[in-house]
């Protein structure tokens, strides 16, 4: 059985003044965050604006972050792509580094059927058999819902072994518990569903929120399984806001302006996305400084 754990976070990918990758302060957040809560880093997924970043900065993220968290944590590539035969060559080549796993988005844009997404996530697991594979669902940005009559054929194969479930449908993700395996890992790829996620035999989270809160994250997830409900509620309960409030426009464009609040020098997304709006602005500070979360 594949353990990504319980906290993964799906990082920000860090931009100087000129536009260019940060690799230094990617080394120093991803050593910052295996040390806080985090038992995975997803690079290039949705926050870390893979739109925008070419196949060369993506292979040098996976080899900064595998380099700094050696032994802290694992390192998860996000290879996924709308064209198969591009998704398969960045995994092949991911799973040739050594990383731990991939993320695999449904394809975007050319919204194809069930038959045609089943066959695009089985001729990836196939071309790289002995690699872990992540199925990742976000229906809101890709404009196909992967049903869990697809995931359970796809879990069926020996190396999709979870799926980040972003859907924001919790009877969509019990029925994907009731049609896989046990050992078949269900995340929540929402940090305001993690806590009902778990409810219903969630694993975990795939986290924007872990950034600034993980070991918080990892408590509430360790006191649910423990059976101390109350207490992963309260936990809950106390970070509702700054989960609602990293979403209050565009991912990760909220999450680098809290970030920065907190000293991190993230830079600001790339276009076509932007700064955050004062407001914005003014609300993440209120929130983190009520979290103690502030330098």
């Amino acid at each position: 059985m594949v353990d990504f754990g319980r906290v993964l976070t799906a990082t920000v990918v860090p931009f100087g003044e000129d536009g260019r990758v940060n690799y230094a302060v990617m080394e120093k957040l991803a050593v910052h965050l295996a040390e806080r809560g985090t038992d995975t880093l997803v690079v290039c997924g949705t926050t870390g604006e893979s739109p925008t970043l070419t196949w060369e900065e993506e292979y040098e993220l996976f080899r900064v972050v595998q380099r700094a968290v050696a032994g802290k944590a694992k390192v998860m590539a996000g290879t996924g792509s709308n064209s198969t035969q591009e998704a398969i060559h960045a995994t092949c080549k991911a799973a040739k580094l050594g990383l731990d796993g991939s993320l695999q988005v449904v394809p975007y844009y050319n919204k194809p059927p069930q038959e045609g997404l089943y066959r695009h996530f089985c001729a990836i697991a196939e071309s790289c058999p002995e690699f872990p594979l992540m199925l990742y669902n976000i229906p809101g940005r890709t404009g196909t819902n992967l049903a869990p009559e697809t995931v359970a054929r796809l879990a069926e194969l020996p190396n999709i072994v979870a799926i980040k479930e972003a859907s924001g449908n919790l009877e969509q993700a019990s029925q994907i518990r009731r049609l896989t395996d046990p050992d078949f890992a269900i995340y929540s790829g929402d940090d305001v569903l993690t806590l009902p996620l778990l409810a219903v035999g969630g694993r975990g989270v795939v986290s924007v929120a872990s950034h600034l809160v993980g070991d918080r994250l990892q408590s509430m997830v360790r006191a649910f399984e423990s059976g101390r409900h109350q207490e992963a509620l309260q936990v809950h309960l106390e970070l509702l806001p700054l989960f609602k409030a990293l979403f209050l426009t565009t991912n990760p464009i909220p999450l680098k302006c809290a970030l920065q609040h907190c000293g991190w020098d993230v830079g600001v997304p790339r276009s076509p996305l932007c700064e955050a709006p004062e407001a914005i602005s003014e609300t993440l500070q209120s929130i983190l400084d009520r979290l103690g979360l502030l330098p």
